[in-house]
């Protein structure tokens, strides 16, 4: 279907699903894939407001797109947990690419919707590998290590810069299907939280929370990847109830990350932190004989207030490696 049938569809629809007294309809028209930003041009265009100026009437109130990341190709997107050092730089760079696209659909929307009144989705995120051997094809079910750990941290980072526009992000799905955050084993019943899971529990903090500017006076570390430059350090910061919370994410898989942390306008009285991390970028979580091999530390440090504090992010061994 192309894009001007789709939204000629979605006016009739919208038009006849009105709202009912205080029960709210939410709209979301069904947007691009990936970096089709003409889809999403062609949705702004005759979706937008309509009527006088006096009561305009919308027929949306979001549009949404998907991007899945897969290093590989569309018919062999690799192994979850049997990859090498270029294919994890490879991942990264290619999770990373969902700033450039969130980016890309919002420009395309602030030209029809400055005063950003159309909210969008990413309705689709997650990591997308060959699914496990002896299992079905069709069911999806594909293991989960810290690299896809570190891909969900680094979405995250990246939706709250776009916390303007972006009103909505779904990992795809969340038991035994693709980057999921739980994994069970039939035979003897076993659930097993995986490393993503941890990331999301990490990072609900921040929901209900103002997003804080970060601002990078000197850069950040890169490496190339393919031609690509990737920033090796990924990190958000916000605040609620007088706390700030930040998360911060070393790329690299053999580098440590010296972070020093100013917080403008305030101070720094207590810092707790937590790590996530494993022996290998290749670690998981298996049920049932290992249900927890990827771990998180804890850190609790009291001082004098200070306008800020300094930190080492470790980078995940992986010993040994193959090159890709």
């Amino acid at each position: 279907m192309k894009a001007e049938q789709y939204a000629a569809e979605a006016r009739r629809f919208g038009t006849y699903c009105r709202d009912h007294g205080d029960n709210k309809l939410y709209r979301i028209a069904a947007g691009a894939n990936s970096a089709d930003y003409a889809w999403t041009e062609t949705l702004m265009k005759q979706l937008g407001e309509l009527g006088c100026a006096y009561r305009p009437a919308s027929f949306m109130q979001a549009l949404s797109f998907h991007y899945y990341t897969i290093p590989g190709t569309w018919q062999d997107k690799g192994s979850a947990t049997e990859f090498g050092v270029d294919d994890h730089y490879r991942t990264m760079a290619q999770a990373a690419r969902v700033d450039e696209l969130i980016t890309g659909h919002s420009n395309v929307m602030d030209c029809y919707d400055p005063g950003k009144n159309v909210g969008l989705v990413l309705d689709e995120w997650g990591t997308w590998w060959n699914v496990e051997p002896g299992t079905n094809p069709g069911f999806l079910y594909q293991q989960n290590s810290l690299r896809d750990a570190l891909v969900a941290s680094l979405h995250f980072d990246v939706f709250h810069r776009h916390a303007d526009r972006l009103v909505m992000a779904n990992i795809a799905q969340t038991v035994n299907v693709l980057q999921a955050m739980i994994l069970t084993d039939p035979d003897s019943g076993a659930l097993v939280l995986t490393p993503t899971y941890h990331v999301f529990e990490m990072n609900k903090g921040h929901q209900d929370a103002a997003s804080l500017r970060v601002d990078l006076p000197d850069g950040l570390p890169a490496r190339q990847v393919d031609g690509t430059e990737l920033r090796t350090v990924s990190l958000s910061a916000s605040r609620k109830n007088g706390q700030v919370l930040i998360s911060l994410s070393n790329l690299d898989a053999g580098e440590a990350a010296d972070v020093e942390l100013d917080l403008r306008g305030g101070a720094v009285a207590i810092a707790r932190a937590r790590i996530l991390t494993a022996g290998d970028l290749r670690t998981h979580n298996t049920p049932p004989t290992r249900p927890r091999r990827s771990r998180r530390a804890r850190t609790s440090r009291s001082r004098p207030p200070r306008p800020g504090c300094a930190c080492t992010c470790p980078p995940t061994p992986s010993s040994p490696w193959r090159r890709a």
